[in-house]
């Protein structure tokens, strides 16, 4: 893949808030049963496989190349291409896709924003990291997962039980009770310790019926 960058004039504005879109935080269920208890509080049960670890929330810098939710360019590099979807209300969306970035496109240019749940690319970046899911693998990358098919590479929604090492910017440290998850829209990352290394798993929600 071409690596040259073709745009001029780029912009960060650190002032301007990151929109988590919640359509990309519904989160699918573990497709392995759960061995452990979950942690209960306030009506609610987060289940995990792994004990919680309680570690600092830092986001991840995946480099030059990516940029974090927010990030705005006054000009679109050369290299992007055009994707679209279709969302929940039947409506095409279009989007610019570079390097594992996903631009919207604003009355002042274009800004960096999440994955699109349904968005097929043809590759993304090699740094991507395979991430279990179950008995597969998706492909995990600034953020977003991926199914690999014959089509390409299609952002998923998440799914619980699945352990990433990194998150980027856009979450938020969020008390529960006495435990603190990393929360991103709708979705609760509950830290980890796998091998002696930080890392995270999604965490699913489930309300409790007495």
């Amino acid at each position: 893949m071409d690596k040259s960058r073709g745009n001029t004039n780029i912009n960060i504005d650190n002032s301007r808030n990151v929109n988590v879109n919640r359509r990309n935080t519904v989160v699918r269920s573990s497709p392995v049963r759960y061995t452990r208890p979950p942690y209960r509080y306030g009506g609610y049960g987060f289940y995990c496989h792994r004990p919680y670890y309680y570690h600092p929330y830092r986001p991840f810098y995946w480099g030059p190349v990516w940029h974090p939710w927010g990030y705005f360019v006054t000009t679109m590099v050369t290299t992007a291409i055009v994707v679209s979807i279709v969302n929940d209300s039947g409506q095409q969306e279009e989007y610019h896709y570079d390097d594992g970035n996903y631009y919207i496109k604003t009355d002042k240019g274009y800004e960096v924003v999440q994955a699109p749940v349904g968005a097929t690319v043809n590759n993304i970046p090699e740094s991507a990291e395979q991430v279990q899911v179950g008995d597969t693998y998706n492909y995990y990358y600034g953020g977003a997962y991926y199914d690999k098919s014959a089509e390409g590479y299609t952002v998923v929604p998440a799914t619980a039980g699945t352990i990433v090492p990194a998150l980027p910017e856009g979450g938020e440290e969020v008390k529960v009770g006495e435990q603190t998850y990393v929360k991103f829209g709708d979705t609760y990352y509950q830290p980890v310790q796998v091998d002696g290394k930080d890392m995270y798993e999604i965490a699913e929600v489930k309300e409790e019926t007495s």
